[in-house]
């Protein structure tokens, strides 16, 4: 029988991390014979840059507000700021709840794929009797007691004081949580849904080794490995070496302006005898590059995976899709988790053995030069994270991913 081909929407937060992982995966299907459009506000179009990818505006929101909310996301510093965040994120899935289903409707979606970090998406295809899959573009948010909340880097502990601990967590994230959840509640007893039916299929870039022990995943859950172009690696970048080991830094696009602690690292690598290769995602100025210490390499953007592949040792805020590159290149990692979900992974890092974990409040150039030569000398730590590369090398990545979406929605 001949696999069915259908028109996929995805729906997705608004940020590259999200974004740039579900285009390769978008690519994938279209090889496969489906046809992908990503919906959402209209100034999230500059962000799909994939030609095999469409994309679809939600006639919902207000112009500039895609600017105001992904400024708002690169400084959720302190209780205020959090909860100006999430308010700021309900309001996005409202948006969307308001007007992806008149987007689906009119490119004729016949199927959804919905990450879950923007739950509108698996309300959405139950409203409109759609096949859903899930894709997990950062850590595995399904909840089990024995695993602590993923914004807090808590390490793993399976027994009486950990779950206790975990419920404790999890409770306050449903109090913080309440203005989405009461956006997606309201909007289910407005469209007459009952209890909430599972996703076809979860795929997810993380692969198991990386994340905690868990006895409760859905049947339907496939770990995997980074969707990523498989020229990505071999991008040309002609980085001057010097005979000093290179140590890559990166705070990622939402919290690339902090100059403070890309100063603190670039002097911390000047330090233990490196040379930082700061990508900044275009916070800093030019004035900004050319004060950093230590004689660092420095641009807005790097091809990262290219770049990794020279580096002793990387120091990162956390974000997945860039620590899921380190660990692929064999690259250990001290990380400075910021925000959002960098705590949790952050933890595993440790949990893994493959780098260390620093607070960034604070930090001294001469702490981060401890941790950054612990992890540049001691070999356990590339040895863990070559181990995290090597499954990950074997995950088929994106194009296994979308082989278990394309049999899912068949």
């Amino acid at each position: 029988m001949l696999p069915v081909k259908r028109h996929i929407a995805v729906i997705t937060p608004p940020t590259v991390g999200h974004i740039n992982p579900l285009q390769v995966l978008g690519r994938e299907l279209v090889a496969l014979g489906h046809r992908v459009t990503i919906v959402h506000v209209g100034d999230m179009a500059r962000f799909v840059t994939d030609p095999a990818v469409g994309f679809a505006a939600v006639e919902a929101g207000e112009p500039g507000a895609l600017d105001a909310y992904l400024s708002l996301l690169g400084r959720p510093t302190g209780a205020r700021g959090l909860t100006r965040m999430i308010r700021a994120t309900a309001g996005m899935t409202a948006t969307l709840l308001d007007g992806a289903p008149a987007a689906l409707a009119r490119i004729g979606a016949e199927a959804v794929i919905a990450d879950t970090a923007e739950p509108a998406g698996a309300v959405i295809a139950e409203h409109m009797r759609l096949p859903l899959v899930a894709t997990v573009t950062g850590l595995p948010l399904l909840r089990e007691e024995n695993v602590p909340p993923p914004f807090l880097g808590w390490r793993y502990r399976a027994d009486p004081i950990g779950r206790n601990r975990n419920n404790g967590g999890y409770s306050v994230a449903d109090i913080l949580m309440r203005p989405i959840t009461r956006v997606l509640d309201e909007r289910r007893r407005a469209w007459g849904l009952g209890q909430e039916a599972p996703p076809l299929r979860w795929v997810a870039q993380c692969p198991r080794g990386f994340d905690y022990p868990r006895s409760a995943l859905p049947a339907a859950f496939a770990y995997g490995g980074p969707w990523r172009a498989a020229a990505e690696a071999d991008t040309p970048i002609g980085l001057p070496l010097d005979g000093r080991p290179l140590v890559f830094c990166s705070l990622g696009t939402l919290q690339g302006s902090r100059r403070a602690l890309f100063q603190t690292m670039a002097a911390a690598c000047a330090a233990v005898g490196a040379r930082a290769v700061i990508g900044h995602g275009g916070g800093l100025s030019a004035a900004e590059e050319a004060a950093l210490p230590g004689e660092p390499l420095v641009r807005a953007f790097w091809p990262q995976q290219a770049v990794l592949r020279h580096c002793a040792a990387a120091i990162l805020h956390g974000g997945f899709n860039t620590v899921l590159d380190a660990l692929a290149a064999g690259v250990p990692i001290v990380a400075l988790p910021i925000a959002f979900e960098q705590p949790g992974t952050a933890a595993r890092i440790a949990y893994v053995g493959a780098g260390r974990v620093l607070s960034p409040r604070g930090l001294t150039a001469s702490v981060l030069a401890l941790a950054l030569r612990g992890v540049m000398t001691e070999p356990s730590y590339r040895a863990a994270a070559r181990r995290i590369g090597d499954e990950m090398a074997a995950s088929g990545g994106a194009g296994r991913a979308a082989a278990q979406v394309s049999a899912a929605l068949a």
